[in-house]
C-alpha cells in the first residue's frame, strides 16, 4: 500500500487513458495535482538518467538548489544510481508508474518517489512526471538534502507493453 499522495499521482496518470501507449504530456493537466504540485517535477530522459525541466518549490527546498536543467542521478548516492537508472528505464519500457522507496538525510527519513512516463511534443516517450511523497514526519521537514538512498523500486499495475520475446529469422535468434 502506497502513501496517499503516491496513489493520487498513480490514479491521475492512469486516468489519462491510452492504455496501450504512454500518454502525451499535453493530456496531463498539472492543476489536477492541486496541493501536491510543490512536490511534483517534470524531467526529460537523458541516456540512463533524467534532467529536471521543472521542480516544485518543496523539492527545490528539499535539495537546497534550483533544479531546472540539472541532472537527477547526481542527487542519489553512488550505490543507488544503478537502481534509479533502472527505475527510469522501467517506467518507459513497461509503460507504467514505478515507485522508488528512498531514504534521505542522516536519519534516512522515508520517501516514495513516483515516476510516470509521458510523451513529449515530438511524440517521443521521454518525459517523466514525478512526485516526492514524504512518508515519515521527519522527511517533510528536511532541507538541503544532497543525497538520497534508493532502497527498492516497484512497478505499479500491469505492464502495458508486450514483453520482449525471441524470434528466429534465417536461423538467427533476435529479440
Amino acid at each position: 500500500m502506497f502513501h496517499s499522495d503516491t496513489q493520487t499521482l498513480i490514479d491521475t496518470w492512469t486516468a489519462l487513458g491510452e492504455a496501450a501507449v504512454i500518454p502525451d504530456r499535453t493530456a496531463f493537466d498539472p492543476t489536477r495535482l492541486g496541493l501536491l504540485l510543490p512536490r511534483a517535477f517534470m524531467a526529460v530522459r537523458r541516456g540512463d538518467g533524467a534532467e529536471f525541466r521543472l521542480a516544485g518549490s518543496w523539492i527545490e527546498t528539499f535539495h537546497g538548489d534550483r533544479l531546472a536543467g540539472t541532472a537527477w542521478l547526481p542527487w542519489w548516492s553512488e550505490t543507488s544510481r544503478p537502481l534509479v537508472a533502472d527505475a527510469i528505464t522501467r517506467t518507459f519500457r513497461e509503460a507504467r508508474p514505478v515507485v522508488i522507496v528512498a531514504g534521505a538525510g542522516a536519519d534516512e527519513a522515508a520517501l516514495e518517489i513516483t515516476l510516470t512516463p509521458l510523451r513529449g511534443p515530438d511524440g517521443a516517450a521521454d518525459r517523466i512526471l514525478g512526485l516526492y511523497a514524504p512518508t515519515t514526519t521527519g522527511s517533510r521537514d528536511l532541507v538541503d538534502v544532497d543525497s538520497l538512498t534508493a532502497r527498492v523500486s516497484v512497478g505499479v499495475g500491469e505492464v502495458r507493453r508486450a514483453p520482449l520475446s525471441l524470434a528466429t529469422i534465417n536461423g538467427r535468434q533476435v529479440a
